[in-house]
């Protein structure tokens, strides 16, 4: 049953993309640059604020402490 879900719901799943591509036409490859590249951006600036976290509590870990040391 489960197998069934799963294959009407990439069935939908291609039915919605062949329709999404008809209707932009000669634009659908702007349109698929521009997701990609939303999604590229989203994704690297969330795992650079999780770098950022992790430098931040292993500076932490070993004491050393950000700021002012006047």
């Amino acid at each position: 049953m489960l197998s069934m879900i799963k294959f009407v719901a990439l069935g939908g799943i291609l039915v919605a993309s062949i329709l999404l591509a008809v209707v932009t036409g000669d634009e659908g490859p702007w349109y698929f640059g521009w997701l990609v590249g939303t999604v590229m951006i989203v994704l690297i600036a969330a795992s650079g604020a999780v770098l950022f976290e992790a430098q931040e509590s292993a500076m932490r870990a070993r004491g050393n402490h950000t700021g002012n040391t006047h």
